[in-house]
């Protein structure tokens, strides 16, 4: 066979589908840093980490509330790392089964809620530290970051309720 027959028999690819991916054509979207559930995404992760450092670089032991705020705050970031994860790669799209809209708006109804419960009992909690000292900055600190968190996590909710709402699939990822 000569080289010219040979490349006209070569066929490419059709372009894949989000749906329709052949493997592991696509590893990463990109798309998805780009759309409001995705930055709030971002957000709620960085936020939440520093929360949960802030209180974790303290001797809270001596504070039971902040136990519970430590939990919380590992507990949703993980779980946010593990989605942001699964919507970055697309992997919900080999997952057809799993209600994502459904889940999504549990989970981020269920953050928003234990995220207002963990900032009220952080904020009050600062008075067991004494103003001026290192806990007292860090505990205020995370204080703040958690009601960031909050508020990053009740738009989050209120998007994929929108999407949960209207049944649109171009938000599945909200």
């Amino acid at each position: 066979m000569s080289d010219s027959t040979r490349s006209s028999r070569v066929i490419s690819p059709p372009s894949p589908e989000p749906g329709n991916l052949p493997g592991s054509a696509q590893l990463y979207d990109g798309r998805f840093t780009r759309t409001a559930p995705g930055r709030l995404t971002v957000a709620e992760i960085v936020f939440g980490l520093l929360v949960w450092m802030l209180i974790a670089g303290t001797d809270y032991s001596s504070v039971p509330a902040l136990g519970w705020v430590m939990f919380i705050a590992v507990v949703c970031w993980l779980l946010t790392v593990f989605f942001f994860i699964m919507y970055l790669t697309s992997a919900y799209y080999r997952i057809p089964l799993v209600p994502w809209r459904t889940v999504a708006l549990l989970f981020n109804g269920s953050g928003a809620v234990l995220y207002l419960v963990a900032s009220i009992l952080d904020a009050t909690s600062l008075h067991r530290a004494r103003r001026g000292q290192h806990t007292f900055h860090c505990w205020a600190a995370s204080t703040g970051f958690a009601v960031l968190v909050t508020l990053c996590y009740v738009a989050h909710a209120f998007i994929s309720f929108s999407a949960w709402k209207s049944g649109n699939h171009e938000h599945q990822q909200a």
